[in-house]
């Protein structure tokens, strides 16, 4: 592992805070472009080779960062795998969550998830080749725009890169100092009830309110949730109505579905194609969405969590794993079987809240750990 006085956390600090002050929330496209400048700007210093794609489907562009380490620049080699957009919209950090250290945390919108992680890899690497070390295999990073709703517009292009590389390292937060070797399968389902209108202060009985459908229909779904086995439903965005003097006949709710399992994905896609609304006189719409699909740990990615151990644990550092909900880009990776480690980026707490923040004190240990990996991986 490449020597302790390379990594500083107050340093890396200052670079991840740099990223954070570029608010990138997914639908202002042109805010995630400018953080997407910054990535760039970043990788082109270390020499990489930039590919900058550009945005589909109302999306930001993607920057793809290419360093032909090793003896055969064309080999499946690393793949660093993350995005930075934000759930947090545009003037969050001049409101509820301004970039502020207390103590040991310092809180910021994308902070924790995740451009703490991704500025944390460019470190390592950035540090690796100061020092004179170069990783043994071709690194590309793929830098994503629309991570927070599904990846949408990147998922093939997702898919396609990993199938040409060796292993892939996901940077997103660390699950209380755990590593991820497994993520919950997500489904997202956008619902469409249409009711029957009537003027709301004169003759309400005639109407068939869509959002009173809805919310009846929300309280049941979620209601279906089994804890227990890691099954559930949650209602997150709900639109409806346009005048409060008229029975409002359209309501839309986005649903996100988690499942642990095979089987749990399949009662879950059950469940949603079998919803009705308790009303007869109302009509229900169910529109699948993206699907993050399930990834299970393979022999490759418990080889790369094998090596992850080693390098901590000679650290003195002990690093433990599993598969967690909170889905990641690293869910396509892991399912089509290429190796893959998730949860590489910084500790902290409270992802998509105002409380969001990182810990320093994690930053030079996992800067190393990512530093370890892109040395040994062979």
């Amino acid at each position: 592992m490449p020597a302790s006085n390379l990594f500083n956390a107050e340093e890396i600090l200052d670079g991840i805070c740099g990223w954070v002050r570029i608010e990138s929330p997914t639908y202002e496209p042109e805010r995630v472009n400018r953080m997407m400048d910054e990535a760039e700007g970043a990788m082109r210093a270390l020499g990489a080779a930039i590919e900058r794609i550009p945005g589909t489907d109302g999306y930001a562009d993607v920057v793809k960062a290419t360093l032909p380490f090793g003896d055969d620049p064309d080999a499946p080699g690393i793949l660093v795998l993350g995005h930075l957009d934000t759930v947090h919209p545009g003037g969050t950090i001049d409101g509820p969550l301004q970039l502020r250290r207390e103590g040991d945390k310092v809180f910021g919108p994308g902070i924790y998830d995740m451009k703490g992680g991704m500025y944390l890899a460019y470190y390592a690497l950035r540090q690796m080749l100061k020092a004179g070390q170069k990783p043994a295999l071709p690194v590309t990073f793929l830098f994503i725009p629309d991570e927070e709703v599904g990846s949408p517009s990147t998922r093939a292009m997702i898919e396609a890169e990993a199938k040409c590389s060796r292993c892939v390292l996901v940077p997103e937060p660390s699950r209380q100092g755990n590593v991820v070797t497994g993520r919950h399968a997500f489904l997202r389902y956008r619902l469409h009830i249409h009711g029957k209108p009537a003027h709301a202060g004169a003759d309400n009985r005639a109407g068939r309110s869509a959002i009173r459908a809805m919310a009846r229909l929300i309280d049941r779904l979620e209601g279906m949730s089994d804890f227990e086995r890691g099954i559930t439903y949650s209602v997150g965005v709900v639109r409806g109505g346009q005048w409060v003097n008229v029975i409002p006949i359209e309501c839309t709710a986005e649903v996100l579905c988690v499942a642990p399992t095979e089987e749990a994905f399949a009662e879950v896609q059950a469940t949603m194609a079998a919803l009705k609304p308790d009303d007869p006189e109302v009509t229900l719409v169910v529109e699948p969405g993206p699907v993050r699909p399930l990834f299970r740990a393979s022999e490759g990615t418990m080889a790369l969590y094998e090596m992850a151990r080693q390098l901590s644990e000679a650290e003195g550092i002990t690093l433990t794993h599993g598969q967690f909900g909170g889905g990641s880009d690293g869910n396509f990776t892991g399912a089509l079987g290429v190796p893959t480690l998730d949860g590489l980026g910084v500790r902290g707490g409270g992802p998509h809240t105002h409380g969001e923040h990182l810990l320093v004190s994690s930053l030079e240990p996992r800067a190393r750990l990512l530093a370890g990996l892109f040395e040994s991986i062979r």
